[in-house]
């Protein structure tokens, strides 16, 4: 199978620990995707956010710094069975926190999708989150 990997930067008016918390707490990853989160805060742990439309493991877990998942959505174009990689890094910056993320082995079938849902609904509501003081 083919496969394809997205790099996107994001910066956020926010803390490391504020990034790390929304991805990671099950109530505000809920909030800001607006379907439920079940997640695990331990390596080898679980996780179904998006009313189980994207389920995985957490392979590295650095409190405030990195989260490294395995990670499959519920998509036609999504083998059986089959998990991606993804990685998010926070660094700590003079206006927030800059997190660079990294989706690995994206299978090519399912085309450019990922790359603008990231953004769409990953990134915009998570700004908008952070941001507002919520």
């Amino acid at each position: 199978m083919k496969t394809r990997t997205i790099h996107q930067s994001v910066s956020f008016k926010a803390t490391p620990h504020e990034v790390y918390e929304i991805l990671m707490d099950e109530r505000k990853h809920a909030d800001f995707t607006g379907g439920k989160a079940l997640i695990s805060r331990k390596v080898g742990g679980k996780f179904s956010v998006s009313d189980g439309y994207i389920v995985g493991e957490n392979l590295e877990l650095v409190k405030d710094e990195k989260i490294v998942q395995s990670w499959k959505a519920e998509e036609d174009c999504w083998p059986e069975g089959y998990y991606s990689k993804v990685v998010f890094a926070m660094k700590k910056t003079k206006g927030g926190t800059k997190l660079t993320f990294t989706h690995s082995g994206i299978p090519v079938e399912c085309g450019t999708r990922f790359d603008e849902g990231w953004r769409e609904f990953y990134w915009e509501p998570m700004k908008e989150k952070l941001e507002s003081g919520d």
